[in-house]
C-alpha cells in the first residue's frame, strides 16, 4: 500500500545493541515468554503433565482443565480470542506484538545476544566477517553455531513435550529411543529456530511473516506508530556538539544513524511509516541516548500516531484519539467472546453421554407381549477422579430399563454399556408400528458435581 513503501534490497545486517527503556521491556518478554514455554511442561498438576496434547490417549490438559477431542470447540474459541485480542492490540499500538512478544523476535534476539557473546559487538562482527579464517575466528564461529545448535534443539524438545509427556521424553532421548514423530519434530522444529533465528531474521518478517503482509489493514491514522517528527528533525545535519543548531539552520537530528544501526530489519524509520517496521522501538532508545548526549529533549523518534506527527500532538491526546469506533468494536467482540468461553467452560457438563440404537437388536417382543430395544451408551468422564453414575431412562408410559445399571469410571475414562429398554406388553399393544421418543438420563453419584445429569433422546420402535 501506498503508506508502506518496501525500501530497497539492503546487505547483511549488523544489529547494534540498544540499550534503554524499551529494550529493558523487550528483554523483559524475552525472559517471561521463555519461562513460560521451556517451563509449562515440566510443572504437574494432579500427578501428570500441567499443558499436555496427549495425541495418543486423546485427551488435552490446560491445568484443572482435562479436554476430549469433543471439546475442540473451547480449542477454537481459544484461537479466536487470540486473533482478535491480536486485531485489538494492532489496531491500538500498531506492530507491538511483533516487536516485543512474536517467537521470531524473542528467539533473533536471544541469537545475536549469543553472537555478540562470542563475536562481539557490531564494529568487531563486521571486521570480523570481514577478516580471513584464522583459528580465532574459527573457534568464535564454531563456538557460536555449537550454542545456536544446542539452543534449536532444546526449543524443538521442548515443543515435542507438550505433545509427549516430558520427563518420558526426557528418558528417550536419553535412551536414544524416541519414535519417528518425535525424531522429526524435534529436528524439524530445531532446524527452524536455527534458522529463522540464526540466519533468515528480518527476512521472515519482511517476506514470510502472513501478518505483516496483511496488518496494513488493520492501521489507520490514529494507530499508535514508532514515527520520527520530522518538524523538529528536519534539515538533518552535523554539528559540533556546542554549536547552536538553529543557528546553522539545522534541526534535531544529527545524522547519526544509530537508528538506522539498531534497527533489526535494517529500515530508516527517518523515511516515514514503512512496513517493514516491526515495532520494536530500538531506535526510540537509540536516538533518545544520542539526544541526551547533545543536550536536546527527547522524543525527536517516539510512539505518536501519523495525524498526532503531522499536527504536533502531545502524548495525551494521541492516547485519547486511540480509543476510536474500530477499537471499540474490536473490544466489544473480544469481550463478548471471552465471555462467551469462560460461561462455556463453567457451566461445561463434567461428564458426556453419546447413545447409540445396538443396530443387531432394533426391537424384539418378549414374554407377555413386551418389547425390548438394546442401546449402547458411551460414557466419558472428564474430570480427573474416579466418579459413579446412575442410568435411567423416561419416555412413554411402562417403559422401564431390563437392569438400572450404575457404573463406576476410572479419571478421563470411557466406557461403553449396553442397557435394555423395556415397554410392557399392555402398553406396547395399540402403539404397533410406531417409534416412540424417550430420553436416558445418566446422573453423577458423587463428587462436586453429584446430582448433575445428562439427557439423551433417542427413539424406541415398537414392532407390528
Amino acid at each position: 500500500m501506498s503508506q508502506f513503501p518496501n525500501p530497497p534490497p539492503a546487505a547483511k545486517i549488523h544489529v547494534r545493541a540498544a540499550s534503554g527503556r524499551f529494550s529493558q521491556w523487550r528483554w523483559a518478554m524475552v525472559w517471561l515468554t521463555q519461562l513460560l514455554f521451556y517451563g509449562l511442561p515440566w510443572l504437574s498438576w494432579n500427578s501428570r503433565q500441567a499443558v499436555l496434547f496427549d495425541l495418543d490417549a486423546r485427551r488435552f490438559y490446560l491445568f484443572k482443565l482435562a479436554l476430549y477431542p469433543q471439546d475442540f470447540i473451547y480449542l477454537a474459541l481459544l484461537l479466536v480470542i487470540c486473533a482478535l485480542g491480536l486485531f485489538f492490540v494492532t489496531a491500538v499500538a500498531g506492530r507491538i506484538w511483533c516487536g516485543f512478544s512474536c517467537p521470531q523476535t524473542v528467539y533473533t534476539a536471544i541469537y545475536l545476544w549469543v553472537e555478540r557473546l562470542f563475536e562481539g559487538g557490531r564494529s568487531a562482527r563486521m571486521r570480523l566477517d570481514a577478516a580471513p579464517w584464522t583459528l580465532t575466528k574459527l573457534a568464535r564461529k564454531t563456538g557460536k553455531q555449537v550454542a545456536w545448535i544446542a539452543i534449536g534443539l532444546w526449543t524443538g524438545f521442548t515443543f515435542v513435550g507438550y505433545f509427549t509427556p516430558i520427563q518420558t521424553l526426557g528418558g528417550l532421548v536419553t535412551s536414544l529411543d524416541t519414535g519417528p514423530w518425535e525424531t522429526f519434530w524435534i529436528g524439524c522444529y530445531g532446524l527452524a529456530t536455527y534458522l529463522n533465528a540464526g540466519y533468515l531474521r528480518e527476512q521472515v518478517c519482511k517476506h514470510m511473516c502472513p501478518y505483516g503482509r496483511f496488518q496494513s489493514v488493520m492501521f489507520d491514522r490514529d494507530t499508535l506508530i514508532i514515527g520520527y517528527d520530522a518538524a523538529r528533525g528536519e534539515p538533518r545535519g552535523s554539528r559540533p556538539r556546542a554549536a547552536d543548531a538553529k543557528a546553522l539552520g539545522l534541526g534535531d537530528c544529527i545524522s547519526c544513524t544509530m537508528c538506522v544501526q539498531v534497527c533489526p530489519t535494517g529500515i530508516d524509520i527517518r523515511d516515514g511509516l514503512q512496513i517493514d517496521c516491526i515495532g520494536c522501538a530500538a531506535c526510540i532508545d537509540a536516538c533518545d541516548e544520542v539526544m541526551d548526549k547533545i543536550k536536546r529533549p527527547r522524543g525527536l523518534i517516539r510512539y505518536s500516531s501519523q495525524t498526532g506527527l503531522e499536527q504536533g500532538w502531545g502524548r495525551d491526546r494521541v492516547l485519547r484519539r486511540a480509543l476510536r469506533p474500530r477499537v471499540l468494536v474490536y473490544g466489544a467482540l473480544l469481550l463478548a467472546i471471552s465471555a462467551a468461553f469462560v460461561i462455556g467452560l463453567a457451566q461445561r457438563s463434567p461428564f458426556r453421554v453419546d447413545v447409540m440404537r445396538d443396530r443387531g437388536v432394533l426391537a424384539r417382543m418378549v414374554e407377555q407381549g413386551a418389547i425390548e430395544n438394546v442401546y449402547r451408551l458411551q460414557i466419558m468422564n472428564s474430570q480427573e477422579s474416579v466418579q459413579r453414575y446412575r442410568i435411567g431412562v423416561t419416555g412413554q408410559n411402562g417403559l422401564t430399563l431390563a437392569a438400572s445399571p450404575s457404573i463406576e469410571l476410572e479419571p478421563m475414562a470411557e466406557r461403553t454399556v449396553t442397557v435394555t429398554a423395556r415397554l410392557a406388553g399392555q402398553q406396547a399393544a395399540p402403539l404397533a408400528g410406531q417409534a416412540l421418543t424417550i430420553h436416558f438420563a445418566v446422573e453423577q453419584l458423587g463428587g462436586d458435581r453429584a446430582g448433575h445429569q445428562v439427557i439423551e433422546k433417542s427413539s424406541f420402535l415398537v414392532p407390528r
